[in-house]
């Protein structure tokens, strides 16, 4: 019997596709005899090898962790740096400080005679040693600066409440810019009844989990429950800071200034501390937080004051088994007997301080011509002006020269002077001034009299009042019409509007970042590539090894150039911490932060307003300029910082490599320096657009099927012919151009694409490029402390209701 075959009309079905959706044979089938050149030939590996190699990663963090705690605090390495900082104004720091100096468990050497403001702890039998710093919490700037130093930060808590107001806002900072290892520690607790004291206890740790969600509370109220936090601190694992992990710092144990023979008020400061992060190299430069950016001639090394195994001297007034020492003056003689010079600068290697670009006025100019060139242009002139004519025989070439020519007109050249003036109205007080202010409705209320009220008056400053007033209204109207302005009547629009450009997409449409760029970014350095360079110096940290004093060294620094206010500055209190600079971090650039709000701001600050900006390990003042943070090209600009979304803070600054934090204060007229947002640096990038719009309103007079008459938007006609390119566009969603000016008072024949709703507004989106303020200050003044009532007064209060 024949066997059954399928005709031409036979189903045709589609193979199956694999894909990446391949079993493990099916992919080892095709590459049957391929040689792969891959790295990914790692993954190969047996079951037995991938437990061997998991357990030797495991051992070698483990160990790396282990050295790590072992180095802090050793006599090889820096002392264990603590910073004491009570959170609530009933904590009494000399009580517990005098706690920590127990002499039983080791040696104290107070920095001051008779000062408990700092103190090394020395103690042989844990084979650690401490040095305890304090900061109140109204200190805002000395908080900050020596968290960003601090090994650990020990928080006093109080039994009852935990944290005041000021000590809120003390975290709330620090949590903004990065915690370090940290410890929590109650003081009082033994104070209280014992029935109340397991209560408190409770309510405690409800208050602190919002904060601390899984951290334990230790106890500082006995000597025993000292040692035991001492304990505490030393086996910590400790967290690190990016931002200061590639950098070497040094926190400033004395300080001696040396005046130099030409001026009184520079000269050299002798800077001596211990060496931390990184190893530190005399050709690097050096950044002294708020003072600015320094060289340094030599580092010296001498003898450690605060040896681990030191002779003990013993007291006699004092049990014969006690040891202290108050001030540790010998060991400063004998530090000078065994100085030692590590490193001198070199002038070949030694980076520059120069911060800015040789500004040259003459350099985009045309070059002088040679004098062949002026030769050349005299001939050409001269053949060039040679006229021919009919004139008498005999006439002379002075003569022929007042003959005319057969249509009655001279030969000579007509000079015209179109010399045209244009005023020029500076741009940012168009924009306030052309603003409508929008009249607000009060309620009346009636009060009774006070007898503070001459008192509250009397604190109150009225032009300051007022300047707030119209600030609350100017971003109210930013809420309601934005980047909506009146078009002026006394100026044509054109010319007031000569810097801006229509797009047909903000998001599509080209714009060349190099073009019309003001005159300050000719001061300024860029990179060719920020990241590729960011990644470079990075990995040369890692791996290059770097000559200088190593990490735990007790070294004095020769700080070259240095103003007497430095040194005034130290000794009025203040700690003197100082950071060494990655190459290029002393050079201008434009730097791209995004920040969020502060919900405990709620005062309305607008764009170009001089702030103070924490950045890593710099504080300096600058006028930012606040845009949007998305991933296009083109950012439209902010005339307020918002609350709701992230912004891109843009100014002129340093250059500084990310990661690294950043915090936004403002001063107020009290003097005082209030949080406003907190976020991270983003990227060092010149080239980053921020565009600002605006948007001239008109309303339909005249509303046909699809062509509308539109009046108010200009007064002129032609402001009319000139903005004629530019497309518009209503709120409702129609989009049109402009198709004649009809008259000459502004009115216009559009066409649109739908017909228009007589409650509809029609409008036009103009752009122009804008750039941040040069004014850039790495010096900022002490802000007044922070007082309870002030805080009470910066948070908002929120209506559960």
């Amino acid at each position: 019997m024949a066997a059954h075959r399928s005709g031409p009309l036979k189903q045709q079905n589609k193979a199956h596709k694999g894909g990446r959706h391949r079993g493990r044979g099916s992919a080892q089938r095709d590459g049957k005899g391929l040689k792969i050149l891959s790295k990914k030939v790692r993954k190969e590996l047996s079951k037995v090898d991938q437990r061997h190699r998991a357990s030797q990663l495991r051992k070698q963090k483990k160990e790396a962790v282990l050295a790590e705690k072992r180095q802090l605090g050793s006599k090889d390495g820096p002392p264990h740096q603590v910073l004491v900082v009570p959170l609530h104004d009933k904590i009494s720091l000399p009580e517990a400080f005098r706690l920590l100096q127990d002499t039983d468990t080791g040696t104290v050497h107070l920095n001051e005679c008779g000062s408990t403001h700092s103190f090394m702890l020395l103690c042989p039998r844990l084979k650690h040693r401490w040095f305890f710093t304090s900061a109140r919490p109204g200190d805002l700037h000395t908080v900050l600066d020596m968290a960003k130093v601090a090994d650990t930060i020990l928080f006093l808590l109080d039994p009852l409440e935990g944290w005041d107001s000021i000590g809120d806002y003390c975290l709330s900072c620090l949590f903004a810019q990065g915690l370090p290892t940290y410890t929590l520690a109650v003081q009082g607790i033994s104070g209280l009844p014992p029935r109340k004291q397991i209560d408190a206890r409770k309510k405690l740790s409800k208050t602190v989990e919002k904060r601390f969600p899984s951290d334990k509370l230790l106890l500082l109220d006995t000597q025993q429950e000292a040692e035991m936090l001492l304990r505490q601190l030393a086996n910590q694992k400790q967290r690190h800071l990016a931002f200061r992990d590639r950098r070497a710092y040094l926190f400033a144990h004395a300080a001696d200034f040396v005046p130099s023979e030409e001026n009184n008020l520079v000269g050299t400061l002798k800077i001596s501390g211990y060496v931390r992060g990184q190893t530190l190299n005399v050709n690097s430069l050096l950044h002294i937080i708020g003072q600015g950016d320094f060289q340094m001639k030599q580092i010296d090394a001498p003898m450690d004051p605060f040896p681990l195994n030191f002779r003990m001297i013993k007291s006699q007034k004092e049990d014969p088994g006690v040891t202290m020492e108050i001030c540790a003056m010998d060991a400063v003689a004998d530090m000078e007997e065994d100085l030692k010079v590590v490193m001198k600068a070199d002038p070949d290697k030694q980076e520059s301080l120069q911060t800015e670009v040789n500004l040259d006025p003459m350099e985009g100019e045309q070059t002088w011509p040679t004098e062949e060139e002026l030769s050349e242009a005299n001939d050409f002139l001269k053949e060039s002006s040679k006229v021919v004519k009919k004139v008498p025989k005999g006439t002379s070439s002075y003569q022929a020269e007042w003959i005319l020519d057969e249509d009655g007109e001279s030969d000579g050249e007509d000079e015209y002077d179109d010399m045209q003036r244009e005023d020029f109205i500076e741009e940012e007080s168009q924009d306030e001034g052309s603003e409508k202010e929008e009249e607000e409705e009060y309620e009346t209320m009636t009060m009774g009299e006070s007898v503070h009220d001459d008192l509250y008056d009397e604190n109150v400053d009225d032009e300051a009042e007022e300047k707030m007033l119209e600030k609350y209204k100017q971003e109210r109207l930013q809420e309601m019409f934005p980047d909506e302005i009146d078009t002026p009547r006394d100026v044509a629009a054109r010319i007031r509007f000569q810097k801006y450009r229509g797009l047909k997409s903000f998001r599509t449409s080209p714009w060349d970042p190099k073009e019309n760029l003001p005159r300050d970014y000719a001061r300024i350095f860029q990179f060719q590539n920020f990241t590729n360079t960011r990644k470079r110096i990075f990995k040369e940290i890692e791996e290059k090894e770097v000559e200088g004093a190593e990490v735990g060294w007790y070294v004095t620094l020769h700080v070259s150039e240095v103003p007497l206010s430095v040194v005034e500055y130290f000794k009025r209190g203040a700690p003197l911490i100082a950071f060494s600079l990655l190459p290029h971090e002393q050079k201008m650039s434009v730097l791209n932060m995004v920040v969020s709000r502060h919900p405990g701001n709620i005062e309305p600050v607008k764009a170009k307003e001089d702030l103070i900006f924490h950045c890593g390990f710099r504080r300096f003042r600058a006028s930012p300029l606040f845009s949007q943070h998305t991933a296009a090209d083109k950012h439209k600009f902010q005339r307020f910082l918002t609350a709701d979304v992230a912004l891109v803070v843009t100014i002129y600054g340093p250059i500084t490599f990310p990661p690294a934090s950043v915090l936004l204060f403002k001063q107020n007229s009290n003097g005082m320096h209030s949080l406003i947002a907190t976020g991270y640096l983003l990227s060092v990038d010149p080239d980053r657009m921020v565009i600002k719009r605006i948007v001239l309103s008109g309303h339909p007079f005249k509303i046909f099927t699809k062509m509308a008459v539109v009046r108010y938007m200009f007064f002129s006609r032609e402001d009319v012919l000139w903005f004629k390119p530019v497309e518009l566009r209503t709120k409702w969603g129609r989009r049109g151009h402009i198709k004649e000016p009809l008259g000459t008072h502004g009115h216009m024949k559009c066409s649109f694409d739908g017909k228009l709703k007589s409650q509809d507004t029609v409008l036009m989106n103009l752009y122009k490029r804008v750039f941040p303020k040069w004014t850039y200050d790495p010096y900022v003044p002490d802000p007044v402390p922070w007082m309870k009532s002030e805080i009470s007064l910066a948070v908002p209060e929120v209506d559960m209701e």
